[in-house]
């Protein structure tokens, strides 16, 4: 089974997205290249997968952070040293067993890891809608590119609108990628300060 991934932005919804899989009954056989794409394979035994962000590595560093969770029975399905994010899976053994961090400042390290990794992801994005907003290319007006779309009416007006819609919110597609990555980058800094405030 093959199965494409919508959640690039969001690495905790598209981590149980992954696992919502794995509960049916499958494990996951292969990462593309590209993180965007899965192939599934049935399996007997029930399993479960993280992701980890991770700041770029050196080559010993990145076989030793391997080596490190191979060693309690993860395996490593993809990711590579400048990557970001790394995908592991292994047999589920339970509730502890089946988090990739078993204490407090583990965790509070991979949350603020994932506030960075948004934060990196969304900048490119940032940065074109700055400029797609100093030009005007986010304005009502010029986001609709059929002229006199405004002035027209009845069916004309809905018939132009709607076949144009699409193309308007594709022009939206930055800013939402940004906002998409802030709205993350939150939860994990919200995540981080509760772990923080804890005794």
């Amino acid at each position: 089974m093959k199965k494409t991934n919508w959640f690039r932005i969001n690495v905790l919804k598209e981590e149980q997205w992954l696992n919502g899989f794995l509960q049916q009954g499958y494990k996951i056989t292969k990462v593309t290249s590209w993180r965007s794409g899965f192939v599934f394979e049935k399996t007997s035994q029930a399993y479960v997968v993280r992701i980890d962000c991770q700041k770029a590595m050196k080559k010993e560093a990145f076989e030793e952070y391997k080596l490190m969770y191979e060693d309690f029975g993860w395996s490593y399905l993809q990711g590579s040293r400048s990557s970001g994010k790394h995908y592991w899976q292994k047999v589920s053994e339970g509730q502890e067993a089946d988090q990739l961090f078993s204490d407090r400042q583990s965790t509070k390290n991979y949350y603020k890891q994932l506030m960075n990794y948004s934060l990196m992801f969304a900048l490119p994005f940032f940065v074109l809608s700055c400029i797609l907003f100093q030009q005007g290319t986010l304005s009502p007006d010029n986001m609709y590119l059929t002229r006199g779309l405004w002035d027209m009416e009845g069916s004309l007006f809905w018939k132009a609108f709607l076949f144009e819609t699409p193309f308007a919110l594709l022009r939206l597609f930055c800013p939402l990628i940004v906002i998409g990555s802030a709205i993350l980058s939150l939860s994990a800094y919200y995540e981080y300060r509760k772990l923080q405030q804890q005794v």
